[in-house]
């Protein structure tokens, strides 16, 4: 059994013993110190968005998140099947003082999770998520008496008001999309992708459209997570087919990987630098990835005349930099498309949208316009510690050994050399300093990363 508490929510498998998984009593607890944060900050009666994808313990998940909110004297809007974008959204729709998802986004499918979200609609900061734990550790929160309880409502029209507010983004181009006469393949891996991308698709006007594992029962067929050895089958859907594209979402849609006409991968780092490209050319400004994602989104941000900046891992972080310095576009390197304009949430759904209307108006194939950007390599690597080892110290003496060359320390240690870098996360969970490298080669990727391992170990054996 495995729970999670952490500021971005609480995930774990589901079943075991209070505070040992993600059980009953858990997620009372935190949804409940969730309300009593946000009651604590305001004398007003409020309600609170609540969605999720379709894994199999979503249900019941979805009860007693529910449950606890009106027990807490909060009024609920629940969206039942949803995505993570859409309740995002919904939140600012519907004036709400916060919004829950219960998604374990590529987990998984015995795992389950509460992403929790302000009243703009984003996800909690630090300070509110150390807040949060620190109540429920407490048990510092009062249930609401009997004539003060929420009451819940249902509401199964966002996602539709979500797909018609990506159809008119002036950057959406449906004529163009549906001119080309696409066929597109997808794969939800039976989640909530499966209702929201072939409608989405449909409201672009694209007429031919490939399901794989649409339905949504929450069966995952495979691994979740938008991987390339996660997506073997969508590429022989594709070829077999003779689609133009194949998409791939993870179970709560913020999150998307693209297959080209011929079954190779888009990459998913590509996603981003994709869509980015296509909003570029329509005006210039300035773009955000987190410090792991590819230099490529740097080059074609330059080239139009914008400035690029990076901020640290997560989502958080990267929604944090882009208000800071105006960004047009952001996101992460893992998929994740971030189009202030809608609204400040990695969002598959306007990925895709972007991404065909790019592919359409361009000509080009898949493969072409993906031959068209920077090609670099990235190397995900780890290397194992012990417990009793200082990580921040290794990470210091890295600090001074590469002092010469450009670096940033503000997420681990990330090191700028002409071609290439690499940058040094530790994990906060165990023993681990994970490692990224992009270079201009697969080759030179992994000897920078063999190098810097190298250099660790030279360290520890000091």
């Amino acid at each position: 059994m495995t729970l999670i508490k952490s500021i971005s929510g609480i995930r774990g498998t589901l079943g075991g013993k209070p505070g040992e998984g993600l059980s009953p009593m858990d997620i009372v607890k935190y949804t409940a110190a969730y309300a009593a944060m946000l009651n604590s900050e305001s004398a007003e009666r409020l309600s609170v968005v609540v969605g999720r994808d379709a894994r199999v313990s979503g249900e019941m998940v979805n009860s007693l998140v529910t449950g606890t909110l009106t027990a807490m004297g909060i009024d609920v809007t629940d969206l039942g099947l949803s995505t993570t974008p859409t309740v995002e959204m919904a939140v600012n729709e519907l004036n709400a003082a916060g919004g829950v998802i219960i998604t374990a986004s590529h987990n998984p499918w015995q795992w389950n999770a509460l992403k929790l979200l302000n009243s703009k609609g984003e996800f909690i900061s630090a300070s509110d998520g150390e807040r949060l734990l620190k109540i429920a550790e407490e048990g510092d929160y009062t249930f609401a008496e009997v004539d003060k309880l929420g009451v819940i409502t249902h509401d199964e029209s966002q996602l539709r008001k979500h797909i018609e507010r990506i159809i008119n983004l002036p950057y959406v181009d449906s004529f163009a999309i549906k001119m080309a006469h696409f066929r597109v393949a997808v794969d939800a891996v039976n989640s909530t992708g499966g209702i929201a991308v072939p409608l989405l698709l449909k409201s672009l006007g694209v007429e031919l459209i490939d399901e794989l594992y649409c339905t949504p029962d929450g069966n995952f067929p495979h691994n979740p997570e938008p991987l390339p050895e996660n997506l073997r089958e969508l590429s022989e859907l594709v070829v077999k087919n003779k689609a133009h594209v194949g998409f791939a979402v993870d179970p709560d849609v913020d999150r998307l990987a693209i297959v080209c006409e011929n079954g190779d991968m888009f990459g998913e780092e590509y996603t981003l630098v994709a869509v980015a490209d296509y909003i570029l050319q329509h005006h210039a400004g300035n773009t955000v990835s987190n410090l792991s994602s590819t230099r490529a989104l740097r080059d074609i941000t330059e080239k139009a005349g914008g400035k690029y900046f990076a901020s640290a891992v997560g989502e958080v972080n990267v929604v944090e930099r882009m208000k800071e310095v105006g960004a047009i576009i952001g996101g992460e390197g893992n998929g994740g498309v971030i189009l202030p304009e809608l609204h400040y949430g990695r969002d598959a759904l306007v990925g895709i949208a972007l991404f065909l209307s790019h592919l359409a108006k361009s000509g080009k194939r898949c493969t072409n316009l993906r031959s068209s950007y920077p090609g670099y390599f990235i190397s995900k690597n780890k290397i194992q510690l012990s417990p009793e080892m200082d990580v921040d110290n290794i990470l210091r003496k890295m600090t001074q050994k590469y002092n010469r060359h450009n670096i940033n320390t503000e997420d681990g240690l990330k090191i700028d050399f002409e071609n290439e870098w690499v940058h040094l996360r530790k994990s906060n969970t165990e023993p681990i300093i994970r490692i990224y490298s992009e270079s201009n080669s697969e080759v030179k990727a992994e000897v920078l990363a063999r190098k810097i391992i190298d250099d660790i170990r030279d360290i520890i054996r000091e």
